[in-house]
């Protein structure tokens, strides 16, 4: 792919869009001042399980005001996933793009530590002892630490992350060149009080209803929505007491079937429910993706048949147009939504269920198709 202007990609979820994303987009504008910064966004659904308290539109609109070029959908199908799946998906999109750096958050910002462990990790040595340990009954995240044996602390979210992008652009073959930068604030810590605190402190304030202007910018506020998976509990209760086959689902194994099964009439509440389901095989993230994957009807064999069919772009400014006009003649994937794939099926299928709980127009928006053009 030969083009004349240069890329670097973002990868991320603004759930919601804060401080200290906007830190990184001027940090990413201060590395490379001349090159069209191009945003894989995930949408209604997200990585570690959770809901999205911004609509895939609103973030879109942020995203472009607060400076980003050319914002692409990571799709539902890949979103909703653990980080090794997630990441593999964007990293292809940003090479289908033709992006030569992408540039993440990370808490050690020991980026030769972390190519360190992306090899370690692709060996079938490391694999062989992870599998090991957690027939021990070692928790996954655990098992990992153990298994890699170094000094360096990488077991924090975004630097998980980041080892699945490195893993990622070797497994594709790509020539992107994976930067970092130092991440803030921590992931796990919802007491801090700093104007830049984790997405995760600030759901936390939003779910019980405390201030949380000083976090993010005063356009963001205006479009956060309280809602979360438990707003969905119903419609998952229901789906769980009424499917008869609920193994067909995609992260639905060792018969855990069987236990929400027996336990979901005894639970008020998600957090109830996820209580009496936990176990150290089972953690929080991985119980509420796989409900997610339950509740939308996502099926085991999502991962064999589903491929990255078309790239969706969800918005654009002058830059990133001109960027997709150099790029388009070269692209070798659509730009256009297909109808009956399977990317857009269940695409159309999450923004069902999230309009369920959102007061926002999902559905016009997502049939529409139509990219947001910020001048």
């Amino acid at each position: 792919m030969v083009i004349n202007m240069e890329a670097v990609g973002i990868i991320c979820e603004y759930n919601p869009l804060h401080n200290g994303h906007i830190y990184h987009i001027k940090q990413v504008k201060k590395l490379f001042p001349q090159k069209t910064i191009i945003l894989v966004l995930n949408g209604y659904f997200l990585e570690r399980g959770e809901v999205s308290v911004l609509s895939k539109e609103n973030k879109t609109k942020l995203a472009l005001i607060y400076g980003i070029d050319l914002i692409v959908e990571l799709p539902f199908i890949f979103g909703s996933q653990s980080a090794d799946i997630f990441a593999d998906a964007a990293i292809k999109i940003l090479g289908h793009l033709g992006c030569d750096s992408l540039v993440f958050g990370s808490e050690s910002n020991d980026l030769e530590t972390l190519k360190k462990v992306a090899s370690i990790q692709e060996t079938a040595k490391y694999n062989q002892k992870v599998q090991e340990l957690l027939a021990t009954g070692l928790n996954y995240p655990t098992a990992l630490a153990k298994a890699l044996q170094i000094d360096v602390d990488i077991f924090n979210p975004n630097d998980l992350l980041g080892i699945s992008y490195i893993k990622a652009i070797k497994k594709n073959n790509l020539n992107i060149t994976p930067l970092t930068i130092k991440r803030t604030s921590d992931y796990h810590n919802t007491t801090d009080d700093f104007p830049i605190i984790s997405a995760s402190n600030i759901r936390n304030k939003i779910k019980h209803h405390q201030d949380i202007s000083k976090y993010v910018p005063r356009k963001t506020l205006k479009l956060i929505e309280n809602i979360s998976l438990e707003n969905l509990f119903p419609y998952i209760k229901y789906k769980i007491i009424t499917d008869p086959d609920l193994s067909r689902y995609l992260t639905v194994d060792e018969g855990i079937e069987n236990r929400l099964k027996e336990k979901i009439m005894e639970a008020n509440s998600l957090e109830e429910f996820i209580a009496m389901i936990k176990t150290k095989r089972y953690t929080y993230n991985k119980i509420t993706r796989m409900l997610i994957h339950i509740l939308i009807g996502l099926p085991k064999e999502i991962n064999k048949l589903a491929t990255i069919e078309y790239i969706k772009i969800l918005g654009f400014n002058k830059n990133g147009r001109t960027y997709l006009h150099e790029l388009k003649d070269d692209l070798e994937i659509s730009l256009i939504p297909i109808p009956n794939s399977l990317e857009y099926k269940y695409e159309l299928l999450a923004s069902q269920v999230y309009s369920l709980i959102s007061q926002n127009k999902i559905l016009a928006y997502e049939k529409s198709n139509k990219p947001i053009f910020f001048e």
